[in-house]
């Protein structure tokens, strides 16, 4: 829902007779993107720019799905997971129903049917494979079961994995709402991320790893700040999924590229990935994270390679799509293969 074309928005508004505050892409797109650093809440804030223009619609909602993989596909993208809350772009048996829509008839359940048809779409069209990510919000631990259980039923439509988003600066501790989402995933054999020490303190990261058993940490900048959870992480091969022009446009970081933590996770041989992070409201794309961290952050391409690497060992594809990812990177990058499995 980060990553929707400004031309659907304008396309879906039409047809659904939604008045827009602008009428062409260039000046729709001025009122979305986030130019200049703000903060985490702000940029959050940015949705309610768009979001109940596509909510509750079946139409666009297939689209914004099928489009992204070709969206992907032109960034050579050969493997993706896309995250998003079902909850957000429902209207029905979600409470409260989000962005003032009125009660309507597309629950989450369906919500999840409809991108993950989308998906498989642009999989065929494209040749390309995509997954979807899940996501409980922070600020609503009571949908956050509903999150688990609709992993569980689609978890062979394409759905890896739950998340649990939203703006961690006004919930720094986890609800049990949350917690028993999560247990319920470990129970299950469900894939486990969250988002955390992209604003929030070290705790927050110690927390995700050791209270909700998250496999990967979504960005994880401020682990930085407790050296001793650090290493224990880097002892553990934990992943860090690091967003760099996300991170200066919420001010997650310092501004300063050359500062960035995704530089020590590099010189220490960190297991990340670089991803783009709602590349609509930060008018980017994966090339411009890649350009910047070649640029300020001292990248090689050896260690672009070397993430993309560890990227697909950590992503939560089933062993033997993950085997057949990875041996397709061995190959792409000229490497003798020499992965773990």
């Amino acid at each position: 829902d980060g990553a929707i074309r400004v031309q659907t928005i304008i396309d879906v508004a039409k047809r659904r007779g939604i008045p827009l505050p602008a009428n062409t892409v260039e000046e729709m797109t001025q009122i979305i993107i986030l130019e200049k650093p703000a903060t985490l809440t702000t940029f959050l804030g940015k949705f309610a720019e768009y979001m109940h223009v596509v909510a509750g619609d079946r139409e666009a909602i297939k689209r914004i799905a099928y489009e992204f993989v070709e969206d992907k596909a032109k960034e050579r993208v050969i493997y993706v997971e896309v995250r998003y809350s079902p909850h957000l772009l429902a209207n029905t048996q979600v409470d409260p129903i989000p962005w003032n829509q009125k009660e309507g008839d597309l629950s989450p359940d369906e919500v999840v049917h409809l991108v993950s048809e989308g998906l498989s779409e642009g999989e065929r069209a494209f040749n390309i494979k995509a997954r979807s990510i899940l996501c409980c919000m922070r600020h609503m631990p009571n949908w956050s079961m509903d999150v688990v259980e609709l992993c569980k039923k689609y978890r062979h439509e394409g759905v890896v994995a739950i998340d649990l988003a939203g703006d961690e600066s006004l919930n720094c501790e986890v609800n049990p709402g949350h917690g028993k989402a999560y247990e319920e995933a470990v129970r299950c054999g469900v894939h486990r991320t969250v988002h955390a020490g992209e604003v929030g303190p070290p705790s927050v990261v110690k927390e995700a790893v050791e209270v909700l058993k998250a496999e990967r940490v979504g960005h994880g900048y401020r682990t930085l700040e407790d050296q001793a959870l650090y290493r224990k992480l880097l002892a553990q091969n934990m992943h860090f999924e690091v967003c760099p022009i996300s991170s200066k446009l919420t001010g997650a970081c310092d501004p300063d590229f050359t500062k960035h933590p995704v530089v020590t996770f590099r010189k220490d041989k960190a297991n990340y990935s670089l991803n783009t992070d709602d590349p609509l409201i930060f008018n980017s794309n994966l090339l411009l994270d890649y350009s910047a961290a070649h640029k300020y952050m001292g990248f090689t391409e050896d260690e672009f390679k070397r993430l993309n690497i560890r990227s697909a060992e950590s992503c939560f594809l089933p062993e033997t799509e993950k085997r057949e990812l990875l041996q397709s990177l061995y190959e792409a990058y000229g490497m003798i293969q020499s992965t773990p499995f």
